[in-house]
């Protein structure tokens, strides 16, 4: 049986504050402000030093946890054109061949996550360069200052979780690798992220109502299934990963991932099991959600009946086959109640202009793999992405997944940022 979400709960202001203890919510509506003091933040912090510097033989990524995509993102923007390579190392062993010629991102919100300290203390003492984003009063900080890197604060911002200030984290290591030639991330560009990101948080704010709220609605739609992610290309895969780490952490839902094409076969083998109309187990109903996030107009729209105006979400009952829906002779007492069905998040880019012969492959495989999982009965739920450059159209996915967990996880009871077996476990490996 699959879990039940409250709707009326979601749209109720003093149920939402009562759960979400620690202000997620609101720290997930201040993307836009981390993005502009981090600019602000690495200003002051002589990351425009760099510009002057030698361009690094090697950049290596130092992240885990919450901030881990940091070091994801990073890949994915440097890897078109960047003329060193970049690449993530969560902990030690540090490899051999980083010394003086390499630069080392070490990126931990409170400054004392292992991985990353202990990764900048040994490039330290193999004199590599430093850049370290964390709390000003953190070992991580000293290292850094020890071996006269460049460390960027946190300012005021952030909040105690590393899940809900990743742009804090993220926009100096973006500054810092525009600086050195890895990527295209000006200050303009960083404008328009955090403008995107003022207008997903004025779109998926907790006083818009569920019928309407594209974060909600999306969460109420996964509560009823077996969900699985899936990105269309390399910068959906990053934002699959996200949402597969925001829906396990946040809202306790465990959320398989992949990126088209390699997990392609994998993602639709699923669709023979049980948890599928044609795996045999289940009559199951057929249900699609999309979500565009570049120009959502909610006007005319009604509860539990969405049109589709220019390409916004809409939800169907009908199927495939023209209505097939649960079986009505089935009887719960005897047969027990229907597992869920598989759903497939699709988080998907905006569309390649002008369109290239490998961007309309792509869209190909997209379009094959949705049409298969829709006559297998499974749940579609699709997300586009809005225009702009690549870290804009990212911000885009990130915000909704980001929200979209919180809800998940308050509709279901929970505190989005406290769980008690992670408690448990941090007492006892201490």
């Amino acid at each position: 049986m699959a879990p039940y979400v409250d709707e009326a709960l979601l749209d109720d202001p003093e149920e939402l504050t009562r759960k979400d203890s620690r202000g997620t919510l609101r720290a997930l509506a201040s993307a836009g402000a981390q993005v502009r003091e981090g600019l602000t933040l690495g200003h002051e912090a002589g990351i425009d030093r760099l510009t002057d510097q030698e361009r690094p033989r090697s950049v290596l990524v130092a992240a885990t946890g919450g901030s881990s995509i940091v070091a994801d993102v990073l890949e994915l923007l440097a890897e078109p054109g960047s003329p060193v390579p970049v690449q993530a190392r969560r902990n030690l062993p540090l490899p051999g061949w980083v010394g003086p010629l390499d630069l080392v991102v070490a990126v931990s919100l409170s400054g004392r996550a292992p991985g990353p300290l202990a990764v900048a203390a040994e490039a330290a003492r193999r004199g590599a360069r430093l850049l370290t984003v964390g709390a000003d009063d953190s070992p991580l900080a000293e290292v850094c200052r020890r071996a006269r890197g460049i460390h960027v604060g946190t300012g005021q911002t952030a909040r105690a979780s590393s899940r809900t200030a990743l742009w804090t984290l993220l926009t100096p290591v973006l500054v810092g690798a525009d600086r050195l030639g890895l990527l295209d991330a000006p200050q303009s560009v960083l404008e328009q992220v955090a403008d995107r990101l003022d207008e997903r948080a004025e779109d998926l704010r907790p006083s818009s109502e569920a019928f309407v709220n594209p974060a909600k609605i999306l969460a109420v739609q996964l509560a009823e299934t077996v969900p699985v992610v899936l990105g269309d290309g390399p910068l959906g895969g990053v934002a699959a990963a996200r949402a597969s780490a925001m829906l396990a952490r946040t809202a306790r839902i465990p959320a398989p991932f992949g990126e088209l094409p390699d997990a392609a076969s994998g993602i639709v083998a699923c669709f023979d099991g049980p948890y599928t109309t044609i795996g045999g187990r289940r009559h199951g109903t057929y249900d699609e959600s999309r979500i565009r996030l570049g120009d959502i107009d909610t006007s005319g729209w009604e509860p539990h009946h969405f049109d589709e105006p220019d390409g916004e979400l809409m939800e169907r009952a009908d199927g495939p086959e023209g209505g097939r829906g649960r079986d009505v002779f089935a009887d719960p007492y005897l047969d027990g109640p229907a597992p869920p069905a598989l759903g497939l998040l699709m988080l998907r880019d905006a569309p390649a202009a002008p369109a290239t012969p490998e961007s309309v492959q792509a869209e190909s495989l997209t379009e094959a793999v949705l049409t298969t999982a829709r006559e297998a009965g499974v749940r579609v739920m699709e997300v586009r992405a809005g225009e702009g450059d690549p870290v804009v159209r990212l911000a885009d996915h990130v915000a909704v997944v980001d929200f979209t967990a919180t809800y998940l996880a308050i509709g279901l009871g929970l505190d989005p940022s406290v769980s008690p077996h992670v408690a448990d476990l941090r007492d006892r490996t201490r």
